[in-house]
C-alpha cells in the first residue's frame, strides 16, 4: 500500500504533505530531522492519511493536495481528516 499524509508542526503550525509506503518510519524521519524540507521545524504530528493501491495514484493525490494547500479546500480536508493511529 501507498499513503499520502499530512503532518503539522507543533512548533510553527505549518503543514507538510508527502507520500510513503511506511507512515511510521517516515514520521520518525521527520521528527529526527532527517528530511531536509522539515528539518528543525518539528516536532511533527500526523494530521491526515489517505491509502492507495498504487504509488502512481498516491503521487497524483499528493500533487493535487499540494496544488490547493492554503486555500479553503486544504483547510476543509485538514478539518475533516482523521489520521489512522494504527499506521504509526
Amino acid at each position: 500500500m501507498h499513503y499520502v499524509y499530512i503532518i503539522q508542526s507543533a512548533s510553527t503550525g505549518s503543514y507538510y504533505i508527502g507520500s510513503t509506503e511506511n507512515i511510521g518510519n517516515r514520521l520518525k524521519k521527520h521528527n529526527a530531522n532527517s528530511v531536509r524540507s522539515t528539518k528543525h521545524k518539528g516536532p511533527w504530528q500526523l494530521v491526515a492519511v489517505e491509502e492507495f493501491c498504487s504509488k502512481h495514484d498516491a503521487l497524483l493525490r499528493e500533487r493535487a493536495i499540494k496544488s490547493y494547500k492554503g486555500n479553503s479546500l486544504f483547510k476543509n480536508l485538514v478539518a475533516h481528516a482523521s489520521p489512522s493511529s494504527s499506521l504509526v
